[in-house]
């Protein structure tokens, strides 16, 4: 098949990548024996060296051990990034285990559905999250034991004296005491009581799952795609590959991307232990001030960010008194990068941000712009090394389109899954001799450059014509007075579907519906200006910061139900 990417590699960027049989675990002890005084976490007050991470993913391996964790046990892991996590995440890799990663914020009928659908036997995690959602449901899981971790136990002194009080006035609340129930332990406490002990040996192979990572969940049941070493470990190696100017002990990385998901769980953490990186630790990837003054005292040179972030940062009142020159490369994906949000933070850094792309089936990178060479703002890249990508038709999922015509982006390479844990009609459905359907609508230019038009899902059928929102939200936030965009589909007897608009201004600004769709009938076909435009405060969004259009269709269609006529209201 044909790969005009190739040509648009930066200098020094092979095609191919010769991928080293390196499990996870491999990166961290190489790390801890090449770069043992350097910073591995840096969580507050308290820094973690290689050599201290790697002591208490040891003694940590250990005591799971003792809980009768072994080769292929499902553990669950439910915290936020902390030095926990990675610790925790680490050693039941260690042991040949199986990390079942869980989002912090999920409730006790999706912690339910996920830890059983898993069979998870173990679970990490915060103590807060343990008394005031897990031990209600304790009954209907098969979980034996509960490791239970507290915020204040990595902080130093006098952080972690002062800290529980803060915590506990947080909503929701950060710390809780844990009542000594059978088969709960503390953290810290095993940790440190395992002492010298050493975990037992555990053969580790490169398609052996490595962790388990439940998506879908917005659209149906969620389903746990099998990452391997080999996926998970390969796309680390083609990031290095991709970003050859990284210096092993040498980086800063900012580690706001939660870790439970793939884009955190890669181009942090892992990516960080392969290249002995220190990373930044933020628990709140919201917390904005936190980032840009941890950013400027840390000094860091990787910034791995999704656009709400970086659109926030932007808009921070006091940036211009802060010095973020130190970043020299950033990484961004999740959703779509307005331009203008792009060289706001360019301007106020230095640094260059590379878009990219990428699902939690695929490790999750597959896509990026190149950093020194040819940069297509709105793209999200080229395929990366040891990659290969195509657009096919949406009808039979098959035949390849053309330059610039729209279909489904379908991906093989090395970072595809497994599979679905036990589900093998759903992977049957996913990936199809070799290559991964995407489900997400694109096109690719004449130099290979891919370009996100929409999810198959999302689109909006307006008589006859396929609308996506993806294009409408871009042209919303390209107007002065926008700072962010959803536009989704609703029931229409007349043309099957009607497309309205969600925006959001910015401070100090003011725009009316009428002057808005002016200015997409300026942009946009007659068929795709929005019906409607409703202005709100914010808009949802997942716990990574992804807006969640299925929410706000599930609003409008339960206002319909109840016969709420409501008008859009002008901002």
């Amino acid at each position: 098949m044909s790969r005009p990417w190739h040509a648009m590699y930066d200098p020094g960027v092979a095609a191919e990548v010769p991928l080293e049989a390196r499990t996870l675990v491999d990166f961290l002890s190489a790390a801890a024996r090449e770069h043992a005084d350097r910073p591995a976490l840096f969580f507050r007050n308290r820094t973690l060296t290689y050599r201290a991470l790697e002591r208490d993913v040891r003694r940590l391996a250990a005591a799971l051990a003792g809980l009768g964790v072994e080769p292929g046990t499902r553990v669950a892991i439910q915290m936020p990034n902390l030095p926990q996590f990675v610790i925790g995440f680490y050693a039941t890799l260690r042991l040949g285990a199986i990390p079942v990663l869980t989002n912090p914020v999920y409730t006790p009928r999706e912690i339910e559905h996920q830890w059983t659908d898993a069979d998870c036997r173990v679970a990490l995690l915060m103590d807060y999250i343990y008394t005031d959602r897990v031990r209600a449901i304790r009954d209907q899981l098969a979980v034996d034991h509960y490791v239970v971790a507290s915020i204040p136990e990595y902080l130093a002194f006098p952080l972690n004296r002062l800290a529980p009080l803060q915590l506990r006035r947080a909503e929701p609340r950060l710390i809780a005491p844990v009542p000594n129930d059978p088969g709960v332990h503390r953290f810290r406490r095993l940790v440190a009581g395992a002492g010298s002990a050493e975990p037992p040996a555990a053969p580790i192979g490169m398609d052996d799952v490595a962790t388990l990572l439940y998506t879908g969940g917005t659209t149906g049941v969620s389903k746990g795609a099998m990452l391997t070493h080999r996926n998970l470990s390969g796309n680390v190696q083609q990031l290095r590959a991709w970003f050859p100017d990284v210096v092993p002990g040498q980086e800063v990385i900012l580690g706001a991307l939660p870790f439970f998901h793939s884009f955190g769980l890669t181009v942090v953490l892992n990516f960080a232990m392969s290249a002995a990186a220190a990373i930044v630790l933020e628990p709140n990837p919201r917390d904005i001030p936190r980032i840009v003054a941890d950013t400027e005292k840390r000094r860091i040179t990787l910034f791995p960010a999704v656009p709400a972030q970086y659109n926030a940062i932007n808009q921070y009142p006091a940036i211009r008194r802060h010095d973020l020159t130190s970043i020299k490369a950033c990484n961004s994906g999740s959703a779509p990068l307005p331009g203008d949000v792009l060289h706001r933070f360019e301007e106020l850094t230095g640094a260059t941000i590379s878009e990219g792309y990428g699902l939690t089936e695929t490790s999750p990178v597959t896509h990026s712009n190149p950093l020194k060479t040819k940069r297509k703002v709105g793209s999200i890249g080229v395929p990366l090394p040891s990659t290969d990508a195509r657009i096919v038709d949406m009808e039979t999922g098959e035949q390849p389109l053309p330059p610039n015509a729209v279909g489904e982006l379908v991906v093989r390479g090395p970072q595809i899954m497994k599979g679905y844990w036990r589900r093998p009609e759903a992977t049957a459905d996913m990936i199809k001799a070799g290559w991964l359907h995407t489900g997400d609508l694109a096109r690719m230019d004449e130099d290979g450059f891919f370009f996100i038009e929409g999810r198959k899902k999302d689109m909006i059928l307006c008589s006859g014509y396929n609308v996506y929102p993806d294009e409408i939200d871009r042209v919303l936030v390209s107007h002065p007075a926008v700072i962010e965009a959803a536009t989704i589909g609703l029931p229409d007897p007349k043309r099957g579907e009607t497309v309205k608009s969600f925006v959001v201004l910015h401070p100090g600004q003011h725009a009316t519906a009428d002057e808005l769709i002016t200015y997409c009938r300026e942009n946009l076909a007659p068929y795709k200006i929005p019906r409607a435009i409703e202005f709100r405060r914010e808009l949802p969004k997942s716990s990574v910061l992804k807006i969640l259009r299925r929410t706000l269709r599930d609003e409008e269609m339960r206002k319909r139900e109840a016969g709420d006529g409501r008008r859009e209201t002008d901002a």
